[in-house]
């Protein structure tokens, strides 16, 4: 193989809501292959972008374009491990275009064309009412998802909870209701708690979503070393109630899941693609999981580029894992890549063909949302 080395790297935040930021990383070749990355990371643009031109500065230095050439400690920190798996992906969606076949096909083949995935209706809930969040659950269900995901909780936090303020929790308990009686028992409600409860309120909430047929809780309590005890006991409420308990969705590289992949602390655990490490890393706990008997579920919540990587990294995976898919938050979703991974039916949604992840990003449709853009290059021949 001929050296083709890194020539460019371009970093670009867009404001897509007022809410939401998506942050993207781009590499070009010498031979002028062009790979995509994201590494949204919510209010931290800033150390992603800061990160991002250390690596950068790096790969300009390289002798080849290849995820090989990342560096193999991983970082502890979220804006670094953000800025290197969106490096990651980029240079994967490289190294598949050079072999001319999709990223699931160089991840190892694919073994499906179709993910099961579910949609999170959370950001399209800006009004943050019950009939709003039935109003968001039912466009789903109409969108060909049959499970949908909200993080009702809005009012709460654990300093709260330890105030004995259960009140608080009653809000978060009439969205859910309102969700579940508006696309009935047939459909899957998964609830995010967004670490905000303390074991007392967990034990309250995973009660009364039991009796609304709730799924599925996730992220009930700071995911701390010494939480993971009480956590392994709500996996075992949750699952009396018929429920799975689900989380650590910002943790990085293998080394950190495995204290609670040991204590069997999750049924089932949601790795980011923009947080794990890369993609090699994300199948080595692929593999750990697997063994362990404990489910996958890619977290996934955010912009075009980290949906599509998960969906090729999903389709090469052993297990017909779960993915989570933001829900209709913004018409630039599909704009920005030509629809390329829209069209949910019967719960399952395609995989771009590639070659690479087989999407472009329009940069004139995320012109007027920018609000971080540069670009460092080489002169080396």
């Amino acid at each position: 193989m001929h050296p083709d080395p890194v020539r460019a790297v371009s970093f670009f935040v867009a404001e897509v809501t007022p809410q939401t930021k998506w942050t993207f990383v781009e590499v070009e070749t010498r031979a002028g292959l062009r790979g995509l990355g994201e590494a949204t990371l919510d209010a931290q643009e800033g150390a992603v972008s800061d990160a991002a031109e250390a690596l950068a500065g790096a790969a300009l230095g390289w002798v080849h374009s290849d995820p090989a050439m990342l560096p193999a400690i991983l970082p502890a920190e979220l804006p670094q491990a953000a800025a290197l798996s969106a490096f990651d992906q980029a240079l994967w969606d490289i190294a598949a275009k050079r072999r001319g076949v999709a990223l699931s096909q160089a991840l190892g083949g694919a073994r499906r064309d179709t993910v099961k995935v579910y949609a999170n209706i959370n950001r399209r809930t800006r009004e943050r009412s019950p009939a709003a969040f039935a109003a968001s659950a039912r466009a789903a269900v109409e969108a060909g998802h049959d499970a949908v995901k909200l993080a009702p909780f809005d009012e709460v936090d654990v300093t709260a909870c330890r105030a004995g303020s259960y009140d608080l929790l009653c809000p978060g308990l009439d969205r859910i209701s309102a969700v579940r009686a508006a696309i009935g028992p047939s459909v899957g409600v998964m609830v995010d708690c967004h670490w905000r409860l303390d074991p007392a309120a967990a034990d309250h909430v995973i009660g009364a979503a039991g009796e609304l047929g709730v799924r599925w809780i996730e992220c009930p309590l700071p995911e701390t070393p010494d939480n993971i005890a009480a956590i392994v006991r709500l996996r075992g409420v949750a699952n009396r109630h018929g429920m799975v308990l689900a989380g650590l969705e910002t943790t990085i590289g293998l080394a950190s899941f495995m204290p609670f992949i040991r204590a069997g602390a999750y049924d089932v655990i949601m790795p980011d693609i923009k947080y794990v490490g890369g993609l090699a890393e994300f199948a080595r706990l692929a593999d750990a999981l697997r063994g362990a008997g404990i489910g996958l579920s890619p977290h996934n919540p955010s912009g075009p580029v980290s949906q599509v990587a998960s969906l090729h990294f999903c389709a090469a995976t052993a297990e017909d894992c779960l993915l989570e898919t933001q829900f209709d938050e913004t018409r630039l979703f599909g704009a920005l890549v030509g629809d390329v991974s829209n069209g949910t039916t019967h719960g399952r949604m395609p995989v771009p063909p590639g070659p690479g992840l087989g999407l472009e990003l329009d940069r004139e449709a995320l012109g007027p949302r920018l609000v971080m853009d540069w670009r460092r290059e080489t002169d080396r021949r």
